[in-house]
């Protein structure tokens, strides 16, 4: 690969010195090497027949496809093409050997890209320099704030009188939940404590039991999120129909191949799209009970989710200590008010989720692996904040880097935001930041856009009275 480095001083990072970057160890048998023409490999895409080729080489990966610690998803999305950009996104060194058993035989006319031989080397100079393992103590601060925070609820739900300060505290539950949905998202990233028993119960406890969504559900859905950033057909996170709509491509009912199956959008569906400029808010007020719904019913369905017992376990203590805490409050109004609240606080993170992607670019189709940086790029925007705005973004706040590079800690975003955008710069890239401010005005724009576009009573989707004395005047 091309030369070039970066080295970490007292300063933070600094241009040095690159060496090569080398090859995944590979041990070739002793015979004569069989070559895959890019033709042959895109037969290969099927659940029962699905191939990848990562620098170079090409496995066979069907039946691993069915225990991969990252779900059949991400495989099935980059079946039959060049997946080593998000391989190498995804997976430290450590587990290049277990490919070994699955190589069938070398990519003919293999060749890479000058953005994807850039970006490669980062990758591997980040990983020189330790910054996927040098976690910091953001974990351990996190879970002391939240058991002050969980303490001033319970202290507040059943000592102070004042029913104000009561529900006030539902709120104060919310930014709870925001925090440890942070600690969630990371922990399915990579090791967010010094082992992987510790890592996995701390996923369990800040996911399951402390927030009520189910780790597994949401690993399931993030991957899929991240292999395919704002693919309309491929990421589950621009796919709201019937609330909501970025784009007008899904007017067309289009398929998605998360949840298999067709988006239907109705003559209902356009009505509510038709107003999701003003609807996107207190939709994202309740936003939560999406999220605790879809969490119970992957738990409950034929797919296949590891550790279930222990995803159930850590949502039944959920199910336990919260409605038990909301029992406390003296009147149903005041339990209303006091949930109500919980999940209007956590809406925050519903927005913020959406910030950094529903006014970015989308695409139609799989996710293509030569081009993966690049749409990685493309659909991410970044939200301008001061340093001590951290905590209150999760690291998120640098989408872009944290999209090419989902497992470094998120620490490390500021320190290396001037290389990726140097990095994007180079490589004619694009890299997009808006302020708080901006990007939720961006939003709101992209909203209006679509919703514009759905009141045209041109298009064939039937209409009912209702709908059509609504916009009688235009």
């Amino acid at each position: 690969m091309a030369a070039g480095s970066a080295a970490v001083g007292t300063g933070g990072i600094q241009k040095g010195v690159l060496s090569p970057s080398s090859s995944p160890p590979h041990k070739e048998k002793k015979m004569a090497i069989r070559y895959i023409t890019n033709e042959e490999l895109q037969k290969h895409v099927k659940p029962t027949d699905l191939w990848i080729s990562i620098q170079g080489k090409v496995y066979d990966v069907t039946q691993w496809s069915k225990i991969h610690p990252g779900g059949e998803l991400p495989l099935l999305q980059l079946a039959g093409q060049d997946a080593t950009d998000p391989f190498l996104a995804y997976h430290p060194g450590t587990v290049w050997h277990l490919l070994d058993p699955f190589y069938v035989g070398h990519l003919h006319d293999y060749s890479v890209s000058d953005v994807s031989r850039d970006y490669r080397r980062l990758v591997s100079e980040f990983s020189k320099l330790g910054m996927f393992e040098q976690r910091g103590n953001t974990v351990a601060i996190l879970l002391m704030v939240i058991a002050v925070l969980f303490s001033s609820v319970v202290y507040s739900v059943l000592c102070v009188e004042s029913a104000a300060v009561r529900v006030a505290s539902g709120f104060l539950l919310g930014i709870l939940w925001i925090q440890s949905g942070w600690i969630g998202h990371d922990s399915g990233h990579h090791n967010v404590m010094p082992s992987k028993g510790l890592t996995r119960f701390t996923q369990v406890l800040c996911g399951n039991c402390f927030a009520g969504i189910c780790i597994a559900w949401w690993k399931r859905n993030h991957n899929a999120h991240h292999i395919a950033c704002n693919s309309l057909e491929y990421d589950p996170d621009l796919q709201f129909i019937p609330l909501f709509a970025v784009h007008n491509r899904l007017f067309s009912s289009i398929r998605s191949y998360f949840y298999d199956r067709k988006l239907e959008f109705t003559n209902i569906a356009r009505f509510m799209v038709s107003y999701q400029h003003w609807t996107f808010y207190p939709v994202m007020a309740v936003a939560r009970i999406n999220l605790f719904a879809q969490s119970l019913i992957l738990l409950f369905t034929h797919k296949s989710v590891p550790n279930r017992l222990q995803e159930i376990l850590g949502m039944a203590v959920f199910y336990t200590w919260y409605p038990l805490l909301v029992s406390f409050l003296p009147t149903w109004p005041e339990r209303v008010a006091f949930v109500l609240a919980s999940l209007s606080g956590v809406g925050i993170q519903h927005v913020q989720f959406c910030l950094n992607h529903f006014s970015s670019s989308v695409f139609e189709g799989p996710p293509i692996g030569l081009e993966w940086v690049k749409m990685q790029t493309a659909g991410t925007l970044n939200v301008d904040c001061s340093p001590w705005m951290d905590w209150f973004h999760g690291g998120l706040q640098f989408q872009v880097e944290h999209h090419l590079f989902p497992r470094l800690p998120r620490c490390h975003y500021r320190k290396i935001a001037p290389l990726v955008r140097d990095f994007c710069k180079r490589n004619g890239l694009v890299y997009s930041s808006a302020s708080f401010w901006q990007s939720n005005l961006m939003i709101v724009r992209t909203l209006r856009n679509a919703a514009m576009e759905a009141r045209d009573l041109t298009s064939p989707i039937p209409k009912n009275l209702v709908w059509e004395a609504m916009n009688a005047h235009g």
